[in-house]
């Protein structure tokens, strides 16, 4: 399975940016995601973000899921739809997270996930009859289960905030990308 360019180029530069940012931690935190910069006017933070991640296992997983649903994506909305879909989950995770983190000026978070969890909610509705499976539980299920599970998982997620994962640009990543695909398909 080969991807389409569009794809390819999406990880390529996912990659090409995470490698700079795990040597050079001056930019790695002139790019990353962080309230208070935000909010002080630094919004290409919201994407710049966005092509960082903490270390490679992160990378890996957003660059595989991008690569196994990028292309089904595209197949069902074209470039114009998928590019959309994909920057618009990005800074979709991007605003929810500043507008849930407001009060934490320190709160600092970088990674494809908000691009990447639209463009998989997206598939799963374009697709309803997609079944998935995955490496710790490989016994498919019907999409929508996935993405009620995955939403369970986010909530609580963001309600415990005991663990390193940008559980609120999931979500809204994913709500975004729900969002854009079904006003996508009534136009």
């Amino acid at each position: 399975m080969i991807a389409s360019p569009i794809v390819l180029a999406l990880i390529t530069v996912n990659v090409i940016f995470s490698l700079r940012g795990f040597r050079d931690p001056y930019f790695f935190n002139r790019l990353k995601f962080n309230v208070a910069q935000i909010t002080a006017g630094q919004w290409q933070r919201l994407l710049t973000s966005s092509v960082l991640h903490v270390d490679m296992r992160h990378l890996l997983f957003n660059m595989f899921t991008l690569f196994f649903f990028g292309d089904v994506v595209l197949g069902g909305l074209g470039v114009v739809g998928f590019l959309t879909l994909y920057i618009g989950s990005v800074l979709g995770g991007g605003l929810f997270a500043l507008r849930y983190h407001r009060n934490t000026p320190h709160y600092s978070a970088v990674g494809a996930s908000g691009g990447v969890v639209g463009v998989l909610f997206a598939a799963i509705v374009l697709f309803p009859q997609m079944r998935l499976a995955l490496l710790f539980f490989p016994v498919p299920i019907p999409g929508y289960i996935f993405a009620l599970v995955y939403l369970g998982y986010t909530l609580y997620g963001m309600r415990k905030q005991n663990d390193q994962i940008g559980h609120t640009a999931h979500l809204g990543g994913a709500l975004t990308g729900v969002t854009l695909v079904l006003l996508w398909q009534l136009l």
